[in-house]
């Protein structure tokens, strides 16, 4: 049965670099707290339900969020992992978590490989933490990181391959060569090999490697750049110019871009499961806390019903596919308005939604 995995964002904790870039004591709740309203029915804030601004350096912060995914039935979390040719940055909740065997949460990594620029908050592309690769003994460094986490029983595998995300694959100009090396070294440490994943996101990359074993569809944005047809595409780009002068001539804050939920699902569903490319799934989208309205992307029209309907339509092309996993976008990424985590305003429904179809695929 198609097994689904949650994206997981970790920042939600203070670090160094954040409070010196951003303000100090900034984490994801800096900017879903100051959220507002920009349009009539725009849905903001995002509040979690009981107002649960929680930190994730508190160990029983993620024992709350592993007794959800168990109760919940979903398969596991994918962490972001950031690392810069041996800087780390936001790594403390899932060595956390390496270090408390005790919780059980099945997880695995996916390796957010972008350079940080201040292109997060919407602004200009001042790059803050260069990403670099190294070679063969950064290679190393890294991979000993990783085989931590490999190592560890609550890891996922794939016909007992410890799973690897990589976001941004394209963007390694040594790709081959890192991850040739990495499936000699895991064999070295006992495993039978390594399940690499790629990311088709919102990137026009072109792939000049073949070094991968299945690619995951990140949505809704590998959909919104890549699903759409010429037509649609530049009716969006008419769309936004507009927006943008609005804003910039008259001091307005419409929101540069708002699209259909139910146009974007349509098209993932009408995407067919093929062999080897993961299918991805979202619950909303809602980036304005983040990118602030001349920027930002908002998604008309979720409800919990329709999240419902486009999702099992998903999961059974995936099940009758024999995919073996499905990525959803996200447990918690309140400043995209994409999380499973419970709020004040629909509670544990979303949660429960994927509970209900779990079962009725077990079921038959």
């Amino acid at each position: 049965m198609t097994k689904i995995i949650a994206f997981y964002l970790p920042q939600f904790h203070t670090i160094p670099e954040n409070d010196e870039w951003w303000g100090k004591g900034f984490t994801e709740w800096t900017n879903i707290k100051k959220a507002i309203p920009l349009f009539k029915g725009h849905r903001q804030p995002k509040v979690p339900l009981d107002g649960n601004y929680y930190n994730l350096l508190d160990v029983a912060t993620l024992k709350w969020q592993a007794s959800l995914v168990n109760e919940y039935d979903i398969d596991g979390l994918c962490f972001y992992h950031y690392w810069f040719n041996g800087k780390q940055l936001l790594e403390k909740p899932i060595n956390i978590l390496l270090d408390n065997p005790d919780i059980e949460l099945p997880f695995c990594i996916s390796w957010a490989n972008e350079p940080w620029t201040r292109a997060w908050d919407g602004s200009e592309r001042e790059v803050i933490m260069a990403q670099e690769y190294g070679n063969i003994d950064d290679w190393e460094m890294h991979f000993q990181y990783l085989m931590r986490a490999f190592k560890d029983s609550r890891y996922i595998q794939y016909n007992d391959k410890p799973v690897l995300v990589i976001y941004r694959a394209a963007s390694i100009p040594c790709f081959d060569e890192m991850i040739a090396y990495w499936r000699r070294r895991i064999v070295d440490e006992g495993f039978v090999g390594l399940h690499l994943i790629i990311t088709n996101t919102s990137f026009n990359d072109k792939l000049s490697f073949s070094n991968y074993d299945a690619k995951i569809d990140f949505e809704p944005m590998h959909t919104i750049t890549n699903g759409l047809g010429v037509f649609e595409k530049e009716w969006i780009k008419f769309k936004r110019r507009g927006k943008k002068i609005l804003n910039l001539a008259f001091n307005t804050n419409f929101v540069e871009s708002r699209m259909s939920y139910d146009f974007i699902w349509n098209k993932i569903i009408s995407r067919p499961v093929v062999e080897n490319t993961y299918p991805g799934a979202f619950i909303d989208w809602d980036n304005s806390p983040r990118k602030g309205y001349l920027n930002s992307l908002v998604v008309d029209g979720y409800s919990t019903e329709k999240f419902k309907k486009y999702f099992k339509n998903k999961y059974k092309q995936s099940a009758d596919a024999n995919s073996p996993f499905m990525f959803i976008n996200a447990w918690n990424e309140w400043a995209e308005g994409t999380y499973l985590e419970p709020d004040e305003s629909h509670g544990h429904e979303k949660l429960e939604i994927l509970r209900e179809i779990k079962k009725e695929f077990h079921n038959k």
